[in-house]
């Protein structure tokens, strides 16, 4: 069975590889050159050029891409499953089912399932390792299709940026809020809503929101003792390893995960961003 991922999970290539997981990188647009994500650009550059003052543009993965990709996996034969990066941020699910259907038509015992997981960053990628251990450990693929569904409507994103205005130009949030999250040294906190990023708070200081994260994941946290909690982070590895310091100190989880943010999702987030992942009660 193969599984495919987006480079909008964030998870490293050589986790990719490693496990068998077919990647399709987003595209990220810098200096007038294309760049295909995780494959041909770092992050780190990208974090680079955004402190220069440049504003990287990014796109969904290639149509032609796609096609090309169904048309191959078609011809073997095999089950496989998409778990694909919010379709509220990227166009990439849409067009991947698209393909999908269009290749169908010639080859009607295609099975490829594609999972809008309504989830960004490592939240997608904590959906991708669970349907990895799932196929290792034989599970068929209508199990794990229902398995990360769930798994994906039970994930939780709470996040704090430098800037909101690397949001706003964007389009991923409003330019009043971030008007109002450069003020004072506020730092706002977001989370993930119906697979849309949505501000719910500011506050002073990132000690603060520190705090609030460690709060928020109490209340709504399932056994967060019990969970693998992921952080991201944009270009900051200081400040990822002092927020798992305190996830550490407070919940004592079964292991936390960092990683840096992938090119196309700090394209928009920007330097200093800080995200957790985990899974909540509802």
């Amino acid at each position: 069975m193969k599984i495919f991922a987006d480079s909008g999970c964030d998870l490293p290539k050589s986790y990719l590889d490693e496990h068998n997981v077919t990647l399709l990188p987003l595209t990220v647009l810098l200096d007038g050159k294309e760049y295909q994500d995780i494959v041909d650009i770092d992050s780190k550059e990208v974090f680079q050029a955004i402190r220069a003052g440049k504003q990287p543009k990014t796109s969904q993965v290639s149509p032609d891409r796609v096609l090309a990709l169904w048309k191959e996996f078609a011809e073997t034969g095999e089950d496989g499953i998409y778990i694909a990066f919010s379709s509220e941020l990227s166009g990439t699910y849409q067009t991947s089912v698209m393909m999908r259907d269009q290749v169908k038509e010639g080859n009607p015992r295609m099975n490829l399932i594609v999972v809008d997981t309504r989830c960004a960053s490592l939240g997608c990628g904590l959906v991708v390792q669970e349907a990895v251990r799932l196929r290792d450990a034989g599970e068929d693929v209508r199990s794990i299709e229902r398995k990360v569904r769930k798994m994906a409507g039970n994930m939780e994103h709470l996040f704090t940026v430098e800037d909101l205005d690397y949001l706003a130009k964007g389009g991923r949030v409003s330019k009043a809020s971030a008007f109002f999250g450069g003020l004072l040294n506020i730092k706002p906190l977001l989370h993930v809503e119906s697979g849309r990023l949505v501000p719910i708070e500011k506050h002073r200081g990132r000690k603060k929101v520190f705090r609030r994260i460690l709060e928020l994941m109490e209340e709504r946290g399932d056994h967060v003792s019990e969970q693998v909690v992921a952080i991201s982070h944009g270009d900051d590895e200081a400040g990822a390893n002092e927020l798992r310091d305190l996830i550490e100190e407070k919940f004592h989880p079964k292991e936390i995960q960092i990683h840096m943010i992938g090119s196309v999702i700090g394209s928009h987030a920007g330097p200093g961003t800080l995200s957790v992942f985990f899974l909540n009660k509802q």
